[in-house]
């Protein structure tokens, strides 16, 4: 966008956001930038314009010689603006929460899908060790698509990376498989009760193993926590100890996945979507022998058979869907983690729980007494003071 005005030999420019200093030598300068008005019969100068171009402020302009140094500062706008150009480099905000809100809803929504397709794979085919080897392998294989068909961006990756990788991989398998055996034995909406106790594990872990301290409010945002899961757990009505246990072996797993990858981790060069598909695949290794010596492929088969007979091919269906939307609302959850602080990912994480304590209990008609509600409402709103006081 430059504006010039030429004429025989030489053609000053004027940029819209430039300040010309004015020389001394005020003979040159009217030799050189003369007004057609002045003097119209022997100069034609030519007026060159790349797009519209209007003064919108000159400051100090005069043809007049001046004693002193002056400076001529002009602004300018396009045709099509009615304010002066400006520099932008920040991004608006509005578009920012706008992109924040759309992860939060993709999140919530996808979880909330995988919950109900895990649970009703479950009640047909209770084996929750290959549902969980076959949510891993789905991921892989969506991901190294991905990379072969050059949708997503091949990770840079190296031994050392794959080295740090693999503790979180065997907690994240841990958390991963305890969680799918809670599911299997209790409703969906107690196992998440129960697994939002998980900031209680953090502050207990990073205490007493690694020697971390916390200020007091952190510590008494965990009586509601552990108090509210307790109460939860005691009137519940179809309460089952392997899915219990299976929660909190969940929760204590992914507590140490945090820790190992807030460690190891740092200065590694892999975005969230990467680094949750490595995750997978180094998983999904890990998974398969124990899946194979736990169950193993004669109970699948006698369970298939029997989950078609009584489901139909819709069956099928659900197994599908819950390995994609379990890929797909971790992957999603670690993209917004590029994006968020880890307040405002602690908070969208308490939320997402409670979508999906509610949306479980509507669709599968899960009794629930007063008390019980109680106590999972003090345990959730414990965790969202716990995200505030550890900020």
């Amino acid at each position: 966008m430059i504006c010039s005005i030429k004429q025989s030999t030489v053609t000053p420019t004027i940029n819209g956001s430039d300040t010309i200093s004015r020389r001394k030598n005020m003979s040159a300068i009217q030799r050189y930038l003369i007004l057609p008005s002045l003097n119209a019969n022997k100069l034609k100068p030519v007026l060159s314009v790349s797009k519209p171009l209007h003064v919108s402020k000159v400051e100090s302009f005069a043809l007049s010689k001046p004693q002193k140094r002056t400076l001529i500062t002009c602004k300018a706008y396009e045709a099509d603006r009615s304010e002066p150009i400006e520099a932008s480099g920040v991004k608006p905000e509005a578009a920012k929460k706008v992109k924040i809100g759309i992860y939060f809803a993709t999140w919530w929504a996808l979880n909330v899908v995988f919950n109900i397709y895990n649970k009703k794979v479950l009640n047909a085919f209770p084996y929750p060790w290959l549902t969980s080897t076959l949510s891993l392998a789905c991921g892989s294989l969506m991901m190294m698509i991905s990379w072969a068909t050059r949708i997503a961006e091949t990770p840079s990756t190296d031994f050392e990376f794959w080295k740090t990788l693999f503790p979180v991989a065997v907690a994240h398998t841990i958390g991963h498989v305890a969680a799918t055996v809670s599911m299997s034995k209790v409703a969906v909406s107690f196992t998440h009760i129960i697994k939002s106790g998980e900031p209680a594990f953090s502050v207990l872990v990073s205490r007493f193993l690694l020697g971390e301290t916390f200020p007091p409010s952190v510590y008494m945002s965990l009586v509601p926590i552990i108090g509210g899961c307790a109460l939860a757990a005691v009137t519940e009505l179809n309460f089952n100890m392997i899915g219990f246990m299976g929660a909190m072996i969940s929760n204590l797993a992914f507590v140490f996945r945090n820790i190992f990858s807030k460690r190891g981790m740092k200065g590694k060069s892999v975005s969230g979507m990467n680094y949750y598909a490595c995750l997978s695949i180094l998983s999904l290794f890990i998974l398969t022998p124990f899946a194979i010596a736990v169950e193993g492929p004669q109970m699948w088969a006698a369970g298939w058979q029997t989950a078609l007979s009584q489901i139909g091919p819709n069956f099928i269906w659900w197994l599908a869907a819950q390995s994609v939307f379990y890929h797909l609302y971790n992957q999603v959850s670690y993209m917004s983690l590029d994006e968020i602080s880890p307040l405002t990912f602690s908070i969208g994480n308490t939320m997402k729980r409670i979508s999906v304590i509610v949306s479980s209990i509507i669709i599968f008609h899960t009794p629930v007494q007063p008390v019980n509600a109680l106590g999972a409402a003090i345990a959730v709103l414990g965790t969202f003071l716990y995200s505030q006081a550890k900020q």
